[in-house]
Order: structure tokens, then C-alpha cells, then sequence
């Protein structure tokens, strides 16, 4: 899966009577530090303006030109302080840039507290800050209030911020499909299209007729051949029907078309029961294939679970999953089954699954016409849980940490499963109820609500709730 690294425009603020060479140093530490990160940066010349930093006004417009010209090049800015640094001119570079921004500033050092030495971007940072809210420049500020780019507390500010700038980039702009129409009975999983169109979200249908017709006129291609070779290597395909497994490979390859036509970020796709009685198949497997790839892959036509699969992708640059909170777990208030038929990525399995029959779906279609569901255990691991709803014209989040314990599962409980550890349980079920949230639930590894809030909430404008009461702790 990609897991491709923000780049940064590097910006560096000066104030007049404080020493060249704290600038200097600065334009040569950051960007070697980033690179050893693995962040590409852009980087404003050293003649475009007195030492390559920014102090007047007039240097904040070279600094907003020099942004315009590289516009889509880069994800974020970090605003770098060698010294206090001017708020004037880092107002009139940055208050049109529209990416996030982070704000570091470099300490001072006891011993070179002279004049000719000393640093002062410790009180430099509060008054570009306070500059900055004056104008309504959003911003991110992270815990130590001074670091050095050389340190790993510098470079943890970076990781977090890089995963807000995923996150931002991302979901502004982004397109996702709703494949077939929503099946009547599911109204959980409506959702107000002009209210994600209002967030820069976009909406692209397209006929469930259009897909199976496309698999059916499907002969053999270099991309079949291709996704059969990737299919085969995921999982266990004993006593699957050829038909079966062909029409999966060639799914596989209609929506891989899709995807690729319209742009696409995520998709949510009608999974019943027109492709169980047309081509025999359900789409889990190809589902959780695609979440191993970095799109975003929800089932039921549940647009808001591919929106947070693909948010959860960025946060955590791994591949995220949609499951149902479904099953308690003996009489443990903070635990439970977190389950799907088997759309679960590989990778997020405890080991590569099996492709069966719908054990549900045979009760409609019978047997034999629902191959797909990639039957098996979650592996153990940490997960960052949420969900995204619409309401009122507001889009709405909840957002969690949790994890996958090694507790045992009775073998013949269907699809893949795990049992899920979470801090208050019983309140975030009330907070999903209370407030009309989905009966899905998406998660990918790792501890990641922080920069998601920040991300969500902050640089875009979603509404997001913590039911767990967990508190923002900005590192």
C-alpha cells in the first residue's frame, strides 16, 4: 500500500537585529532533517529576500508568490523561528496558504544568551500565534513549546503532523462512489450528499446494472490475469467454484476500472443480492483487497464508512477496515466482537483467511451463490475506531482508540471477527445511539485520534466527539 510522506514548504521568519547566522543554519538543518524523515520540502531562495527568511511585509509577498507558483506541490508549511521572527510578514506570506502550518520554534541555549547569540523564539512563537488568531490563520502548535529539528521529540511533532496533512489533503477534494443504489431496508447508512458536497466531499453513482454487465462482457486481459495472481495470493480458495472465482477476479478488475475513471478516493458498493444471483459471488474479499491498496472499500453502499476508511488510511498510512459492533463478549462491559462477513484487509488478519459461501446469504440465495467472504480471525493490535454521519447539513465524527486482544472466538462463528478491547465501552454504545451514528464501525492500527481531530475538526470543519472523554493531548 502506498504510504506516501507529506511535503513541506518551508518557511522561515527573521527579525532584523538578531545574528545571519542563526538563519543560516536553520535553512541547512531543517531540510536535511526532513529528507532523513523521508519529507520532500520546498524551499524559498536564499536571495529572494534578505538571508532566504521572511521579515517585512514585502518579503511575505515574495513568500506568498513563491507558495502560488509551487500550489499543489506541497501539503503543509512548517513555519521555522531561528529567532523571534516577525508577525507582520509571516501574516502576509501565510494568511492565504490554506494548507495546515506548523509553528516551530528553536531554543535558546544557556550559554549564548548574549546579544550577538541568543535566540528568543520562546517569546517569538506566542506573538506570532497571537498574530495569527488575530487573523484567523489556522494553525498547529505542539508540545515542547522550543525544540531542536535534531531532536526526537522534533521529529514526533513531525509524524504527527504529516499525518494531519494526510488527513487534510485527502478528504478536501476527495471523490468517493456510491456503487448501486442503497438497499431499502438499510436506512443506517443514509447520508446527505450536499452536506459532504458543502465539505468538499463529492458523490459519484453509478448502476449496479453497469458493474455486472461489465463483468459479464469481461474476456481475458493482462489485468484479469493480474488480479487472478493477486487473488490466489491472499487467501484459500479450496472448493470455490471456478465460475465463482473468476467473476471475483473480474469484479476486481471493473472496479479497479472505476475507480480509475472517475478519480476516485473510496468506494461503497451495493453488495446484495443482485451478485449473488448474477454472478454467484459476494464482493468481501475484493473489498478488503482494495483497503490493502489504499482506497477506501465500505459495504452496504455505506458512503460514510468508505469516507472514514479512507481518513483512517491516511491518519495511520495502513490499511483500515468496516465492521459491525455486533456481539457482546461474555458479560465484560469493555469488551466486545467487532465482525463482518469478511471484508477485512489481509494484512489486519491474524492469518491469510479462507473464501467460503455466505453462511448468512444462503438463507436468501441458496447455496453455492455467494462465494467471497474471507473468513478468518483479526490479528492483536492497537486500532484508532471511528465513524462519520451526516445531520442537519453537519458532518458529524466520533472518533476512539481501542484493541484487538488474543481472546478466543467459538470456531464456528462466521465471517472474520476479533474481540475488541475499549476503554468505556458502554459509553461510546451510548454516545453511537444517543446520536444516531451507524451500526459500522471503521478502524486501522495505531493511536492516531489526535491528528484525526486536529484535521477534522480544525482545518476542516467537521464535527467530532470523543465519547471515550479522551482529552486532546497535542503530544
Amino acid at each position: 500500500m502506498k504510504n506516501e510522506k507529506s511535503t513541506f514548504a518551508l518557511f522561515f521568519g527573521n527579525r532584523g537585529f538578531f545574528p545571519a547566522a542563526l538563519i543560516a543554519e536553520a535553512r541547512e538543518e531543517l531540510p536535511r532533517v526532513l529528507a532523513e524523515m523521508g519529507h520532500h520540502t520546498l524551499i524559498l531562495g536564499e536571495t529572494a529576500t534578505r538571508y532566504g527568511a521572511v521579515e517585512t511585509a514585502r518579503e511575505g509577498e515574495v513568500y506568498a508568490n513563491f507558495l502560488q507558483q509551487h500550489r499543489g506541490q506541497y501539503d503543509g508549511i512548517i513555519l521555522c523561528l531561528p529567532n523571534f521572527g516577525d508577525e507582520t510578514g509571516a501574516v502576509a506570506a501565510l494568511k492565504d496558504a490554506d494548507v495546515p502550518i506548523l509553528i516551530q520554534a528553536y531554543p535558546d541555549d544557556m550559554d549564548k544568551m548574549a546579544s550577538a547569540l541568543r535566540r528568543d523564539a520562546f517569546c517569538g512563537k506566542l506573538s506570532i500565534t497571537d498574530v495569527f488568531r488575530q487573523y484567523g490563520v489556522k494553525f498547529t502548535t505542539l508540545k515542547p513549546h522550543v525544540v531542536k529539528p535534531a531532536s526526537d521529540a522534533f521529529k514526533a511533532n513531525i509524524d504527527y503532523f504529516d499525518r494531519v496533512c494526510r488527513v487534510v489533503k485527502g478528504l478536501r477534494n476527495m471523490v468517493v462512489g456510491a456503487i448501486g443504489a442503497r438497499t431499502t431496508p438499510f436506512k443506517t447508512v443514509r447520508i446527505d450528499e450536499l452536506a459532504l458536497q458543502r465539505h468538499g466531499i463529492t458523490v459519484e453513482t453509478l448502476d449496479m446494472s453497469d458493474v455486472i454487465g461489465r463483468v459479464k462482457g469481461m474476456n481475458g486481459s493482462r489485468a484479469y490475469q493480474e488480479k487472478t495472481h493477486q487473488l490466489r495470493s491472499i487467501a484459500s480458495w479450496n472448493g470455490v467454484p471456478d465460475a465463482a472465482f473468476e467473476n471475483l477476479a473480474k469484479l476486481g478488475v471493473v472496479l479497479d476500472e472505476i475507480i480509475d475513471e472517475y478519480q476516485m478516493d473510496a468506494i461503497a458498493i451495493r453488495c446484495w443480492l443482485e451478485l449473488q444471483k448474477q454472478l454467484g459471488i459476494s464482493p468481501c474479499v475484493i473489498l478488503g483487497n482494495l483497503n490493502d491498496q489504499g482506497i477506501g472499500a465500505a459495504c452496504e453502499v455505506d458512503l460514510g464508512s468508505a469516507i472514514a476508511l479512507q481518513a483512517l488510511n491516511l491518519a495511520s498510512g495502513q490499511a483500515a477496515t468496516c465492521l459491525d459492533w455486533n456481539n457482546n463478549f461474555e458479560d465484560t462491559d469493555d469488551k466486545c466482537i467487532l465482525f463482518h462477513c469478511g471484508p477485512v484487509p489481509n494484512s489486519l488478519m491474524a492469518q491469510p483467511g479462507r473464501i467460503t459461501d455466505h453462511d448468512i446469504l444462503i438463507n436468501a440465495v441458496g447455496e453455492g451463490y455467494s462465494f467471497g467472504c474471507n473468513v478468518g480471525r483479526i490479528a492483536a493490535f492497537d486500532f484508532t475506531f471511528g465513524n462519520v454521519m451526516t445531520e442537519e447539513g453537519h458532518v458529524r465524527w466520533y472518533l476512539g482508540n481501542g484493541s484487538f486482544t488474543d481472546d478466543a472466538i467459538p470456531p464456528e462463528f462466521f465471517g472474520c471477527a476479533g474481540v475488541a478491547y475499549v476503554e468505556n465501552l458502554q459509553a461510546v454504545l451510548l454516545h453511537v445511539m444517543r446520536n444516531g451514528h451507524r451500526h459500522h464501525v471503521n478502524l486501522a492500527p495505531g493511536s492516531h485520534v489526535d491528528p484525526l481531530k486536529e484535521a477534522l475538526h480544525y482545518y476542516l470543519d467537521h464535527d467530532v466527539a470523543l465519547p471515550q472523554w479522551e482529552k486532546d493531548t497535542r503530544r
